[in-house]
């Protein structure tokens, strides 16, 4: 596979500086799982106390990784934690071999770290089908464990990149009772992006102190909002992973479902979820398709990923042309309840159709105008009820074929 070196025109100006969590650590180092003179393997240590909650792919053929982190996730344990993900191969579809692989690497890990191990926790991600070279991870154990330290988190947002352009960081600091608490999270992600109750790799930390199921609860309700409302090509991953470790370390208890710490936690997976929309492979826009005056959320939803999956408007939208009888096309299959004569579309404040109709007062040139921008809107109001979804997506260029033409070769 080709090495990708030009970062998405999409991309943050830099990695963030982010807020260290009391009780996490972090390393990354280079061990040939598959990329070469690459750091590929994130090892991530957790205090004594820390609560975990995650959530994943539903997919039918997912990883072995994911099936063991869901056979854990649910144990209470006073003991600390750890996460071990590599980059390169997802140690999918790879039968008995991949759930002995996934055994060897927890269990080397504990040992390593002098953890249980049913409180290690791997992800893996890259080519599916291909036996994981576990060997290779476990053998660099001692060098991750060396250099364990609660500044590199960075070292283990880059360690987690498999066809990423930049590393993916977010934070957030919130006062509370005048103590406060913070949040720090890595992601990875750029293609096979379509989540379903999970996202691609992400884990973030908080140093407040959570009770197991209500940080479980807030981590899939805030997940609804966030990571599974982005599509980059429609196509969900075996191997989608979300873990929220909360320490506790500040002494900050949180107790209840809503309130300011929520919402921070909201800012940051919003950012996170953004962040791999933005390296969607070969994206050249950011494309947010907010629908309203449905009958139901739920259908609202089904039009937005319509629209946002659509081949043919995210080909437009790479041509900078504004065709709007494509977002007709894509609302009118998508299954869910619409009538052509209620339908208005909006490219940001441009108003383009009406009753069924084109605007009177549209004109071609403001829409091509509109369309040369980085970040774009569609708007659509169904004029049905009060339902309403917001997806984000990007275009669809020669760029993603490309990358994903070459991505074994």
């Amino acid at each position: 596979m080709a090495e990708i070196t030009a970062v998405s025109p999409l991309a943050p100006a830099g990695f963030p500086v982010l807020p260290e969590i009391g009780g996490v650590e972090f390393s990354a180092v280079a061990a040939g799982v598959k990329y070469q003179g690459r750091k590929d393997v994130t090892l991530i240590r957790l205090c004594k106390g820390t609560t975990l909650a995650g959530v994943f792919t539903r997919s039918a053929t997912r990883s072995a990784p994911v099936r063991d982190c869901q056979a854990k996730i649910g144990l209470d344990s006073a003991a600390g934690a750890a996460i071990i993900v590599n980059s390169g191969n997802a140690n999918a579809f790879t039968g008995r071999n991949g759930e002995e692989a996934t055994r060897i690497v927890t269990s080397a890990v504990a040992a390593c770290l002098d953890l249980p191990e049913s409180r290690v926790f791997s992800s893996s991600t890259g080519v599916i089908g291909e036996p994981l070279p576990h060997e290779r991870i476990t053998a660099k154990l001692k060098e991750a464990r060396a250099a364990l330290s609660p500044s590199a988190i960075r070292d283990a947002a880059e360690g987690i990149r498999t066809t990423d352009t930049f590393p993916k960081g977010a934070g957030a600091e919130v006062e509370i009772d005048g103590k406060r608490i913070r949040i720090a999270g890595i992601a990875k992600g750029s293609g096979m992006i379509a989540p379903d109750m999970a996202t691609m790799l992400v884990y973030i930390f908080t140093d407040a102190r959570i009770a197991r199921p209500l940080l479980q609860d807030m981590l899939a309700e805030l997940t609804n909002l966030t990571f599974n409302n982005i599509t980059v090509d429609s196509d969900t991953s075996t191997s989608d992973t979300l873990l929220l470790g909360a320490t506790g370390v500040s002494g900050v208890d949180i107790t209840t479902p809503t309130g300011p710490f929520r919402d921070a936690l909201h800012g940051v997976m919003l950012d996170l979820a953004h962040q791999v929309v933005r390296d969607g492979e070969g994206a050249t826009k950011f494309v947010e398709v907010a629908v309203t005056g449905a009958e139901t959320d739920s259908d609202a939803r089904t039009h937005a990923l319509s629209i946002a999956n659509s081949p043919l408007v995210k080909t437009a939208v790479a041509g900078e042309d504004p065709n709007w009888g494509r977002v007709v096309m894509a609302i009118g299959k998508s299954g869910a309840t619409a009538d052509r004569d209620r339908l208005t579309i909006r490219f940001g404040d441009i108003l383009v159709a009406e009753n069924g109709w084109v605007s009177p007062e549209y004109r071609e040139e403001d829409g091509a105008a509109y369309m040369r921008n980085p970040e774009l809107e569609i708007g659509v109001d169904l004029g049905l009820g009060s339902g309403e979804a917001t997806v984000w997506t990007c275009d669809l260029t020669h760029g993603y074929i490309s990358i994903n033409a070459d991505y074994r070769s």
